[in-house]
């Protein structure tokens, strides 16, 4: 069912089962033959959930391989791939952020993440977690219920990102004096474009100088007659769809034109750093997407930012 201003969901639901898609993707690449990851908390979460397809994913009755087409640039191979590099990177970030004396992390739309269970915070680390309350209060309950303690002080703001999070995220005990590291991963796309700015803004209200984001950036690709390429996550979805994988992932995201996100944040005085997908791949020893590929996300992008003194 297409996006509307007001739709919600839960974990099995619309943009909610992307996050359960992206835990079993982190469950799936932890057990890679050389993980690039551990997040022992992914399989577990995504079978609290319920979706048998994904679940039997995470937990390994399924192969990708007898679900990929032998020719398809997009799979769950590919999935799982992305899901390691891409969980690296942010992990990095973090760490990097940490190293800099930096003690108040916000992970935007958190879903089933579970940085705060899984890395090692320094002490006196405060790590904010900001999704809709159904699904914090899930992902709370089934990580407390599997006896997994945080290991940072976790502070969960239950706030959907189109009502006034900042105000909550005070309310929590963000400190906006203080260097704040964000994350957006896995996010933007799902925003419109308006959305979109307005997170960027709010960010940057509440960030002092030192502060750090970082954010995945969807590439929306054009082909060479100006048409939008095939979206091959679509076409892979289609294949998931008949092991009974039900949601429509081409429905739930703003594919419409947006600003830049790096240049938008540039022009805002941060200074940013990019990682297109296939260096991201490279860096971690994954193929990349061949160039002659019309792949949908092939300018995907990962972008780091720094506020300046």
């Amino acid at each position: 069912m297409p996006r509307t201003d007001n739709d919600s969901w839960d974990l099995a639901t619309s943009v909610g089962a992307t996050a359960t898609m992206v835990a079993a993707g982190r469950a799936v690449a932890s057990k890679a033959n050389q993980p690039l990851i551990d997040d022992p908390f992914a399989e577990p979460l995504v079978r609290a959930v319920g979706i048998e397809f994904l679940a039997r994913w995470a937990n390994g009755d399924i192969d990708a391989a007898d679900i990929d087409g032998p020719d398809d640039v997009w799979g769950l191979q590919r999935m799982a791939d992305l899901m390691g590099a891409r969980t690296r990177y942010f992990d990095a970030f973090f760490r990097d952020a940490m190293d800099a004396g930096i003690r108040q992390a916000v992970i935007l739309a958190s879903g089933l993440d579970a940085r705060a269970y899984r890395l090692q915070w320094p002490a006196g680390a405060r790590v904010f977690e900001i999704d809709q309350p159904e699904v914090i209060r899930f992902k709370s309950a089934t990580l407390a219920d599997l006896g997994a303690r945080p290991t940072a002080d976790l502070r969960e703001v239950a706030i959907d990102l189109r009502q006034d999070w900042p105000a909550a995220l005070q309310a929590a005990g963000f400190d906006p004096a203080a260097p704040s590291a964000w994350i957006a991963e896995g996010l933007l796309a799902f925003l419109p474009a308006d959305a979109q700015d307005r997170l960027l803004d709010n960010i940057a209200e509440l960030s002092t100088p030192g502060s750090r984001v970082a954010a995945e950036i969807f590439g929306n690709r054009p082909g060479e007659d100006g048409e939008q390429v095939p979206d091959v996550i679509g076409l892979a979805a289609q294949r998931w769809r008949a092991h009974g994988f039900e949601v429509e992932l081409a429905d739930l995201r703003y594919d419409v034109e947006r600003n830049d996100v790096a240049t938008y944040l540039n022009q805002h005085g941060w200074q940013t750093q990019r990682q297109t997908i296939n260096e991201l791949f490279a860096a971690n020893g994954i193929p990349e997407i061949p160039s002659s590929a019309d792949f949908f996300n092939a300018d995907t992008y990962y972008c780091t930012a720094i506020r300046p003194a």
